[in-house]
C-alpha cells in the first residue's frame, strides 16, 4: 500500500513554514524616512507636517541641527528643511524618532 498524499502534504507544510514569518513581521511598526520643508507646526500638539504628511514627536524624539549637535523642538520652525526618520504602525500617527534640521 502506498501513502499518495505525501507529497501535497509536504508541499503544505513547506508553504506554511515559510509564509508565518511574512505574517509576523508585517505586524511590527515599519521605519520611514522623509525629507522636505515644514510646512505646519505646532508645538502644543507636538505636530508637524511635511509633504502633507502630520508627524508627532514624543519624549524618546531627538532633534538634531545642521551639523549634528543635539537641540531643543524650539528650533524648529515653519519653511525650515528638515530630514525625519519616523515609525509607522497600524493604526497609529507617524512617531518621530530622530529629526535633521538641515542648512539653508
Amino acid at each position: 500500500m502506498k501513502i499518495r498524499f505525501f507529497g501535497k502534504e509536504v508541499a503544505l507544510i513547506v508553504c506554511f513554514v515559510l509564509l508565518m514569518p511574512a505574517f509576523t513581521l508585517s505586524a511590527e511598526d515599519k521605519l520611514v524616512g522623509i525629507q522636505g520643508e515644514v510646512m505646519g507646526l505646532n508645538v502644543i500638539n507636538k505636530t508637524v507636517t511635511v509633504n502633507e504628511k502630520t508627524f508627532v514627536w514624543d519624549q524618546n524624539t531627538l532633534f538634531y541641527d545642521e551639523k549634528g549637535s543635539p537641540v531643543t523642538a524650539d528650533k524648529l520652525k515653519k519653511n525650515v528643511k528638515v530630514f525625519i526618520e519616523a515609525t509607522w504602525g497600524k493604526n497609529k500617527p507617524y512617531t518621530i524618532t530622530k529629526i535633521y534640521i538641515s542648512p539653508k
